[in-house]
């Protein structure tokens, strides 16, 4: 059993052990890749005990799979495309309704739903500046996963490892523009990247929803860095240009 890198699951073999934490939040998780299915995809599969349960004293049992977290920006928007269009289906996670930690919140702002004051020295200035853009978008919405560009792992020339599934309920494209925000923030990217992801439906609004999630969670942080800001203020920028 030896710990895996940057993370609280431990390795065994093919197999990786991780705290459960929040149960219903495991267990919708492991049933959520358990139902996704994508070639370009490697997604970790969990693993039931020999009584059927996928979450036994605490803790589930996953397949492992190979690969580090690299900033491949085209490749993580690609994943994200995937990933959402085989979760489409999946039921909205009761628990959701209950979130209040800072990123539910940002989330809450971003789409609308929720109000408050941001400091203008941490974000809430940009926000100030872009939130009179938003429009209403009319895309259903679904799971959607925000967290792939630091969340994805990737071995070389295979497909892209999917670990984790950090659900909104939002257009599954959204979690695209999420992807296309952080790479420009904090992956290298550049513009071009947002041109080349221009047919997704409702293109704009969605990366203006994503970088106002982005910017709200800054300022809400208190743990929240400047140069982490530096990275969203060239991706408001960025997003600002194609409104």
């Amino acid at each position: 059993m030896v710990p895996v890198p940057d993370s609280v699951a431990w390795r065994c073999g093919d197999l990786v052990f991780k705290p459960a934490g929040d149960r219903s939040r495991a267990l919708w998780t492991a049933r959520a890749l358990d139902y996704a299915e994508d070639p370009g995809l490697r997604i970790a599969k969990p693993v039931r005990s020999l009584d059927g349960r996928w979450i036994v004293g605490g803790w589930s049992a996953w397949r492992y799979v190979a690969g580090a977290t690299e900033h491949r920006c085209e490749e993580t928007v690609l994943a994200a495309v995937r990933l959402h269009r085989v979760t489409a289906e999946l039921p909205r996670p009761d628990f959701l309704a209950a979130r209040d930690d800072l990123h539910a919140v940002a989330d809450r702002i971003a789409w609308e739903e929720q109000d408050r004051p941001l400091p203008e020295a941490k974000g809430g200035r940009w926000f100030e500046i872009l939130a009179p853009a938003r429009r209403p978008v009319k895309l259903p919405p679904q799971v959607a996963h925000g967290e792939l560009l630091a969340g994805l792992l990737f071995d070389g020339d295979a497909g892209p490892g999917v670990v984790d599934f950090v659900p909104y309920c939002r257009p599954g494209e959204w979690g695209a523009a999420i992807a296309a925000v952080d790479a420009l923030a904090w992956g290298g990217a550049t513009g071009a990247l947002l041109e080349r992801w221009a047919h997704l439906p409702e293109w704009p609004q969605l990366l203006l929803r994503a970088v106002l999630f982005r910017l709200a969670a800054h300022a809400l942080d208190p743990r929240s860095t400047v140069s982490a800001l530096d990275g969203l203020r060239a991706a408001s920028r960025e997003v600002s240009a194609v409104l």
